[in-house]
């Protein structure tokens, strides 16, 4: 083919991308949220919010709860690829790739990634009766005093999250399931369980009452929301590397362009002072990403919480 010709080709599919990709998006777009209300719903409809207002359309939050956040992500999957609907995936979907034997949709196929978007992390916290005051007290009481200590989980990551921690230190506690984060914070207030490993949103404000006692972080590093609190890897658990991420993707097929220009908008609007100031409040911060690097990072997480689900024998219900 003449190399004129070839241009002239080129030049003319990409006009309409071009054009196409300006225009997006002309009606009202819908953002998937796999939970109800709650710390996720909140920083999803901060998201939704700015992005709306950076695309000049209506961002609609649409709560498709249940079966461990996989209805909404099955839905989110099976929706036309069009850019008019979106995902707020998070950890709990590359933890639910290994937890259920079966899923009606597979994360790294069905979906387009476009940024990661926030993460928070967990604390370790304990009920005050409890005579431990770090990290390493805590296990070696446990160690002490096998399978009398009871923990609280609000669902598969805060309960793989405590099983992680309990492989990695060589320790036995029992689970106490809860429906959500609030009864699971009521019940360790209370003393109806010892241990907890919560959102930090949830602690901090019990753990500066006196409430609970906040042990260790359970990032990297240590989180500008609580500088003075060690991580759990440095007090004794090396390795242990555990936060709750969030990111946002489009059903697979989405054309590149609508991606590309997502991905801009929510680069764009994750470095607004107001919204850091914002997801700083809920004890969130805010990352951002290419599209292939979520892409890896899912892909990451899925094979690090295999690990975790197989060696724990945790099984979906």
């Amino acid at each position: 083919m003449h190399p004129a010709f070839a241009a002239l080709l080129s030049a003319l599919w990409v006009a309409p991308c071009l054009a196409f990709a300006q225009a997006y998006p002309t009606k009202p777009v819908r953002l998937i949220v796999p939970y109800t209300s709650g710390n996720t719903d909140t920083t999803a409809r901060i998201f939704g919010q700015k992005l709306g207002e950076r695309l000049g359309q209506q961002i609609v939050i649409d709560n498709r709860p249940g079966a461990g956040a996989n209805i909404g992500a099955e839905i989110a999957a099976r929706s036309a690829p069009d850019g008019y609907v979106l995902f707020y995936l998070s950890l709990s979907h590359a933890i639910n790739a290994s937890l259920y034997h079966k899923l009606n949709y597979d994360l790294t196929k069905d979906f387009a990634p476009i940024a990661l978007l926030i993460s928070s992390p967990y604390i370790l916290t304990v009920h005050p009766s409890v005579p431990a005051r770090s990290v390493a007290e805590l296990i070696a009481f446990a160690k002490e005093h096998p399978g009398q200590l009871n923990y609280a989980s609000s669902g598969s990551t805060s309960h793989l999250a405590v099983e992680y921690f309990s492989t990695l230190a060589g320790l036995k506690m029992n689970h106490v399931p809860y429906k959500s984060g609030a009864p699971a914070t009521v019940a360790i207030i209370s003393g109806q369980v010892e241990v907890a490993l919560a959102s930090a949103s949830a602690s901090m404000p019990h753990i500066k009452s006196g409430k609970l006692r906040g042990l260790g972080i359970s990032t990297a590093q240590r989180s500008p929301q609580a500088p003075d609190l060690p991580t759990i890897s440095e007090s004794g658990v090396p390795g242990y590397d555990v936060s709750t991420w969030h990111g946002i993707a489009a059903p697979a097929g989405t054309p590149r362009d609508i991606i590309t220009r997502l991905n801009a908008e929510s680069l764009a609007l994750l470095k607004m002072p107001d919204v850091i100031e914002r997801y700083r409040a809920v004890d969130s911060d805010v990352l951002g990403s290419t599209p292939e690097q979520l892409g890896t990072h899912i892909r990451s997480e899925i094979q690090k919480w295999a690990k975790v689900v197989r060696d724990s024998g945790v099984v979906a219900d």
